[in-house]
């Protein structure tokens, strides 16, 4: 059973083991800030769960401490950086600042960046913006590893690339964080430590069978695309958008043939006052929102749900009853925390 905790806690826990592994105190807690985000809105394989991931990092030097992004090239609306694999979550965070900013002056702004370090829950990004009216998107791979095979192959090319987007209403926004692979990598990696099976036939063997055994990923075998075996074609091209997207526009990727752990991405912010107005957008998509809400379920079946709508739900609870974390992150993190000297955090 999870133990849950208090979030200001928790975060000012999460943020002093990053300050302890070396990183500036704002740094570390735009970190923490987004690591525990990801927690609240209920992606928890992306959550704290990472954190003692980015301190084995940091300690080997793989993950930059200090210093910020450089500018590869700027053109007004678009920006190119590179993060020197600084911490993802900071350096991905500082890019949907700067393009809200952009997205101000001309409508929309991008920035494509480099040499990422992880950037965690893409989802995490996006609700803060969607509460100011802008609509953002967020694309990111990672060209130092494969877990999905290209439709028709066998041999894995591409990681899970997942695609993300906060979309204003005149309520709540819609929050889409959806990977262009059936799962992710690291539900995967969590199916096999707990010596469980997936809940489908979403890897497939080396020899091409589908199957619900995630340890095949081990053994020559990948995560499927979004459409398995039967319609895989197009996550496979939705998975060549984002590699498109995020190497192709950074100007650096697979075929620069990085070793260690991180991320290319794009982020992309569109401010619809400068395009119909803000009144006008957010008319179009509470529309659609409210008469997807009203569309009738089959018989014995939940409400039609947005995008983004459980998760809201679950931030709104953990932010009132405590943040549920599992028995494993736990333990990581009190160990952390004793590592430097620290209180480690407390259940309610």
């Amino acid at each position: 059973m999870d133990t849950r905790f208090g979030y200001p806690n928790l975060l000012e826990c999460a943020a002093a083991v990053l300050v302890g592994a070396g990183l500036p105190d704002q740094i570390a807690l735009a970190v923490a800030s987004g690591l525990l985000e990801a927690d609240l809105l209920g992606h928890t394989t992306h959550g704290l769960a990472l954190l003692g991931d980015y301190i084995k990092e940091l300690d080997r030097g793989t993950m930059e401490k200090s210093g910020d992004p450089v500018v590869v090239a700027d053109y007004g609306a678009v920006s190119v950086w590179d993060a020197r694999r600084l911490p993802g979550v900071w350096t991905t965070a500082l890019a949907v600042a700067e393009a809200e900013k952009r997205a101000g002056q001309f409508g929309l702004g991008a920035v494509a960046i480099r040499r990422s370090h992880h950037i965690a829950c893409l989802a995490s990004f996006l609700e803060a913006p969607a509460r100011r009216g802008s609509l953002v998107l967020v694309f990111s791979s990672d060209p130092s590893d494969a877990h999905v095979a290209p439709f028709g192959g066998l041999a894995p090319v591409m990681t899970p690339n997942p695609i993300a987007a906060g979309i204003p209403t005149a309520t709540d926004p819609i929050l889409i964080d959806v990977s262009t692979s059936i799962t992710t990598a690291a539900m995967f990696g969590r199916t096999i430590a707990a010596g469980a099976r997936l809940p489908g036939r979403w890897a497939m063997d080396k020899d091409g069978a589908a199957t619900d055994d995630p340890s095949v990923i081990r053994a020559g075998g990948s995560i499927l695309p979004i459409g398995g075996l039967d319609h895989g074609h197009k996550g496979y091209a939705l998975g060549l958008l984002v590699e498109a997207l995020t190497q192709g526009l950074g100007g650096y990727g697979r075929a620069e043939a990085p070793t260690q752990w991180g991320a290319a991405v794009l982020v992309i912010a569109f401010s619809p006052g400068r395009f119909s107005g803000g009144e006008a957008f957010v008319r179009e998509t509470g529309w659609l929102a409210e008469v997807c809400r009203a569309s009738p379920p089959p018989p014995d079946h939940s409400p039609v749900r947005l995008p983004g709508e459980a998760g809201l739900a679950h931030k709104k609870d953990a932010l009132a009853h405590g943040v549920p974390l599992r028995e494993g992150v736990v333990e990581s993190l009190t160990a952390l925390a004793r590592r430097y000297f620290l209180n480690p955090p407390r259940s309610l």
